[in-house]
């Protein structure tokens, strides 16, 4: 299509393109991942990202005002941001459409400053902006920017070239600035998307691209605003049928012994056990088919509080009951969490949490999650998908936890979006990090006193994961081959090997140590349970002090997930 000026038009058309090169190239930017595991999805997040706004744009006519295409490129970015490279490129496009709103036309000197505008929001937006990243890129086009709108003969297709080719030459730079980066052989992900996006604009202006057709190929998972996967839901067997939580208060020290011996009695009543001692307080979970008997037990060494016990089988009966019925799904997803919410009596505080694999996303429903998203490494859910599980929650405050790095920053946007509740989001990175400040949870405390209990809780788990290499490559100052078993702990790739077991032995020599007292490992949807007891026992055995337990995780992409307390 040719531009002939620059107006609301072709904004719109010049974002469609950009959005649209984008998405061929997701692929390729996923595959630009510095650690060469299965789950690369920088690509997937920036496309489906800008696509959240792409059909909110493709929909306005043409003769939309710019405050209408500007507001459709902010409003749906911002919700449909995923992973950090997301709601980078979520901020980076709010800046400039707030850059250029109030202008019926553009000109190189506008559209610089909201180059600039966007540059400055996204940075803002990063807690410790890093260079040699999408942030780099995005203030090495702005600066170019600035610089060529003083050509005042300057055209908008050569002010599109300029701003690409020198948006390209601080990509490839990128390397230079993170040696992490030039370890791998790579340029950073994040910038490369935000070239792409760049080379399909400056292509639609300079007649190099003639037709715009938004298809990414990419498909956002269907689900609930629970995140309720239907078939787990309808599959699940319910052995154990009342969920039973309380906080016991000691009359005396809860010793050791005391722990252990209230650990065994829970295990021969039921699962998903939870007891953790603090101090004088002491907070116990457990499924169980007789509750009364667990209290009775607890009454012997002091009082209970928070007592709270659910009904599993009448909720999961009346969850498909639900799902099936057909009227839930008839709602948009909002009305739906409004309803859902309404319907609840209101309560002081709920959680939401991200999780990866049915196995973990039981322990958290045993640890007392209101709202599990499906997600994690290889699928982070939106700024959407964790506002709508925020709102679904009828309660003054609601804590989310991302277990992710990558899910943190959509997290935050998300609470920045709640309306009439708090939401604290504790950054939990990994899904061990996540567990453990549930368990840190004490409901007798303070909205506050919670969230600076459970971020301290965070530094005390040491977390690992297992999984195997997609290339060839050298980091962390060790040579992987495709198809190579790694171990990558907090800091990076640390054991790498050709067998599983061998390989998660070595990932957890480099976690524990002589004061480690609990070591858990969760296994995912490709072992079965008798590698995970093979492991367990000669983790046990090396580590006979400490406590080492081996539970189902069901996660993908990772064999194993590890936790060491």
């Amino acid at each position: 299509m040719a531009i002939q000026k620059f107006d609301a038009r072709a904004v719109k058309y010049c974002f469609l393109a950009g959005a649209q090169n984008l998405g061929a190239n997701q692929e390729l930017i996923n595959e630009l991942n510095v650690f060469p595991v299965p789950d690369g999805d920088t690509g997937t997040n920036m496309t489906m990202t800008i696509t959240s706004a792409a059909n909110e744009v493709a929909a306005l006519s043409d003769d939309c005002t710019m405050e209408q295409v500007c507001k459709a490129i902010s409003m749906g970015s911002l919700r449909g941001a995923r992973g950090n490279s997301g709601v980078i490129l979520s901020q980076l496009l709010r800046g400039f459409s707030r850059g250029i709103g109030e202008y019926e036309e553009l000109t190189p000197v506008i559209l610089a400053r909201a180059c600039n505008k966007a540059t400055e929001t996204a940075y803002k937006a990063v807690m410790k902006p890093k260079e040699g990243t999408i942030l780099t890129v995005a203030k090495g086009a702005s600066e170019k920017a600035l610089e060529l709108a003083k050509d005042k003969t300057i055209t908008a297709a050569q002010f599109a070239d300029e701003v690409l080719s020198h948006a390209e030459y601080v990509l490839s730079e990128t390397p230079n600035m993170l040696p992490v980066l030039k370890e791998a052989g790579v340029v950073d992900s994040g910038g490369k998307g935000l070239v792409e996006v760049l080379r399909g604009i400056a292509d639609l202006l300079n007649g190099r691209k003639t037709e715009i057709n938004i298809k990414t190929g990419v498909k956002t998972p269907v689900s609930d605003a629970s995140g309720i996967n239907k078939e787990v839901v309808a599959a699940a067997d319910i052995k154990f049928g009342y969920c039973t939580e309380f906080i016991l208060e000691t009359e005396k020290p809860f010793t050791e012994k005391d722990e252990k011996d209230m650990k065994r009695f829970l295990e021969s009543m039921g699962d998903s056990i939870v007891c953790v001692a603090m101090d004088e307080i002491v907070k116990v979970h457990v499924h169980t088919n007789h509750p009364g008997l667990v209290f009775e037990e607890a009454l012997k060494y002091g009082a209970l509080t928070s007592l709270k016990v659910d009904n599993m089988r009448k909720e999961h009966n009346e969850r498909l009951f639900k799902l099936e019925g057909g009227k839930y799904e008839e709602k948009s997803e909002e009305a739906a969490a409004s309803e859902e919410a309404s319907s609840e009596e209101k309560k002081p505080y709920g959680f939401v949490t991200v999780s990866s694999g049915e196995g973990l996303s039981e322990v958290f429903k045993g640890l007392g999650a209101d709202r599990i998203i499906a997600g994690g490494q290889t699928m982070n859910p939106s700024t959407d998908d964790l506002l709508q599980a925020i709102n679904s929650i009828n309660a003054d405050v609601v804590y989310v936890l991302p277990n992710n790095k990558n899910i943190v920053l959509a997290a935050n946007q998300a609470a920045q979006l709640a309306e009439d509740r708090e939401v604290i989001v504790i950054p939990s990175k990994t899904i061990p990090q996540g567990i453990t400040a549930m368990i840190n949870f004490i409901p007798d405390y303070s909205a506050e006193e919670n969230k600076e209990a459970m971020c301290a809780s965070l530094e005390s788990v040491k977390s690992g994961e297992v999984t195997y290499a997609v290339r060839d490559t050298e980091i962390d100052g060790k040579k992987i081959a495709n198809g190579d078993i790694m171990g990558i702990d907090d800091k990076g790739i640390c054991a790498v090997g050709k067998e599983i077991e061998d390989t998660t032995i070595e990932l957890i020599d480099n976690l524990a140590d002589e004061d480690s007292e609990v070591i858990t490992i969760y296994y995912g949807e490709g072992m079965s349970e008798d590698d995970a007891e093979s492991l367990r026992s000669k983790v046990e055995e090396k580590y006979s002090d400490a406590e080492v337990e081996a539970t189902y995780g069901g996660q993908p992409v990772y064999y194993y997930v590890v936790s060491v307390e």
